[in-house]
């Protein structure tokens, strides 16, 4: 029974009615609209001819996804076929031939097969993907409501009508759908989808069976409102020169363009046509970027060009100066290296100028130099370094992550979690002590006039000289090796005093430097007889006179906050 048209025969009871045929003639072919696919052997085939049209089409067969390469015979079988080139190439028997002739070329030797037609589902318009997934069923009780409607001057009785109204509101409203694999191959009828969704806002047609942008932008040319669409997973097919699109993507402001096919010269000519866009996604469509935007892109802030294995550091100095470009994203590109030329040790670049949030996962950084670099970036805060060689787990992952704190002045966070500004000192005082003797036997010193350490270190290690005049050149009694093995080395001897309580006499304790603030507390509870909860804790060191670190995370350790020996606990409560 078609859902259209509730009731044990709608179309007999309208004639009976009086409802003139030309009437009846509309609503007839609105059916067989909506009766265009039939079941084949459990496939969903297009009720066409099939033509020489058909190559270059997306089909989908049991899942998986094919363009069409050949159609026509393949002897000595009789009948027509179709020859696919599958997108998982294992799926596939050959590379396009059959007993030495070669009907059409794979990529891949094992990528190609002979389909019969029926087999194959060619997919569904928009708007039938549309109906499909968001047009509410009636309920029982709708299915024998009938309703007076003026057809032609005259009152009709009709069945099922209401519902109809329903359901064309219900598409009205929609602001944000996802169609993701419903097998949409184009946008149907012309100016359908204008007429029975044009509020629509966000539009999810990833993994479909677009074939090509023009398809993409007769369907976007009706959606006036369009600002993020997602087209993942479509091979498509771009055009050779600049397309037409006055006004087609004149809202878009987020496009997904992830595992498409899509070239760096094909993004640069379709680019004029997307002249609001902010966030654009072209994960793995081996990228090689060939050349600047010119006049385009300029308002792009966030960048995805992960899994490009073709990318290397030359070509992103191409993209280098968008100029409110604010988010770049490189993950698995197979990058190593990073140098900006254009600044010296200290300085900062002038490419990426509105860079402020990288990603970098997933790659092949194994050297410090990489990390280095990222200090030039006069904007960068937020890092994602994950997964390489230099950051790899184990027990050095924390000293890792005070490395690269120490080595990035202005990062606030790192691998997804915020650096507060006692972790930041903890790390820059760490990193200062750690190449200490490094910097001594590179021509270091203690005294200014005498403090020359030889370019080789300053190269390795660019903001060390920044770190000693922050926090002072470290003491020969700082670099002093320790053996870290044996508890007394591992000991803090601590002044204690109670800025709030003048009556108490200063304590002098000595503190394993990996004790937690919370077990400083309980022992400082037991000595004072006052409930943990109320007493507040901070240091002074001699080495910042005049400024109190306040002692905040009761699960970090004082090695985490850097207290030394000779430091002053202070307690309050």
């Amino acid at each position: 029974m078609d859902p259209l048209f509730k009731g044990p025969c709608p179309f007999l009871r309208l004639a009976l009615l009086g409802l003139g045929s030309s009437h009846l003639d509309q609503l007839l072919n609105a059916r067989k609209q909506r009766s265009a696919h039939i079941l084949d052997s459990g496939h969903i085939i297009m009720n066409v001819t099939l033509t020489s049209d058909v190559i270059g089409r997306r089909v989908e067969v049991n899942g998986e996804h094919a363009t069409v390469c050949y159609f026509g015979i393949v002897p000595p079988v009789a009948g027509l076929w179709l020859g696919v080139e599958w997108d998982n190439p294992e799926r596939g028997k050959h590379d396009g031939s059959h007993e030495g002739t070669v009907y059409f070329k794979c990529r891949h030797p094992t990528g190609g097969s002979f389909i019969r037609p029926n087999k194959v589902n060619f997919g569904v318009d928009f708007l039938t993907a549309l109906k499909n997934r968001y047009v509410l069923e009636d309920g029982p009780e709708e299915d024998g409501k009938e309703q007076i409607v003026t057809i032609g001057n005259r009152p009709v009785q009709t069945i099922g009508f209401d519902s109809i109204i329903k359901r064309q509101s219900q598409l009205n409203k929609l602001e944000e759908i996802s169609l993701r694999n419903l097998a949409v191959n184009g946008a149907g009828d012309k100016g359908g989808i204008a007429k029975a969704c044009p509020n629509i806002r966000k539009v999810d047609l990833s993994r479909n069976l677009l074939s090509s942008w023009d398809d993409v932008i007769d369907i976007a040319d009706q959606l006036k409102n369009l600002e993020v669409l997602n087209l993942s997973e479509n091979k498509l097919k771009f055009p050779s020169g600049s397309p037409s699109l006055i006004g087609t993507f004149s809202t878009l402001k987020v496009l997904v363009l992830n595992q498409t096919g899509i070239t760096w010269a094909e993004v640069l000519r379709c680019a004029s046509g997307w002249p609001v866009l902010e966030e654009l996604y072209l994960e793995s469509n081996n990228i090689f970027i060939s050349e600047r935007p010119a006049d385009v892109l300029q308002m792009v802030k966030l960048l995805d060009l992960s899994s490009n294995q073709s990318i290397d550091e030359n070509q992103l100095f191409l993209i280098a100066y968008l100029p409110r470009l604010e988010q770049l994203i490189l993950s698995d590109i197979g990058i190593s290296s990073l140098h900006f030329p254009d600044a010296g040790i200290g300085c900062k670049t002038s490419m990426f100028p509105s860079l402020q949030y990288l990603v970098v996962n997933d790659n092949q950084i194994s050297q410090w130099s990489f990390i280095n670099e990222l200090d030039k970036l006069q904007s960068l805060h937020t890092l994602s370094c994950m997964r390489n060689p230099l950051t790899a787990g184990g027990k050095d992952a924390q000293t890792t992550r005070q490395f690269i704190i120490a080595r990035i002045g202005q990062l606030r966070t790192l691998d997804r979690c915020q650096i507060l500004p006692e972790e930041r000192r903890g790390a820059e005082l760490d990193y200062r002590k750690a190449f200490g003797n490094e910097w001594k036997k590179a021509g270091g010193h203690q005294n200014p006039d005498k403090n020359r350490p030889n370019e080789e270190f300053l190269a390795a290690h660019p903001r060390y000289q920044l770190l000693c005049l922050k926090y002072g050149a470290p003491e020969d009694e700082e670099l002093k090796t320790q053996q870290p093995f044996l508890l007394k080395n591992q000991l803090l001897t601590l002044k204690i005093k109670y800025p709030n309580q003048l009556g108490q006499n200063v304590l002098e304790k000595q503190l394993p430097d990996s004790m937690t603030i919370q077990k400083v507390k309980g022992l400082l509870s037991r000595l004072l007889k006052v409930p943990v909860s109320e007493l507040q804790l901070s240091y002074e060191s001699p080495k910042m006179p005049g400024r109190e670190i306040e002692l905040e995370n009761d699960q970090q350790s004082l090695q985490f906050y850097s207290v030394e020996s000779g430091d002053c606990l202070l307690v309050r409560w």
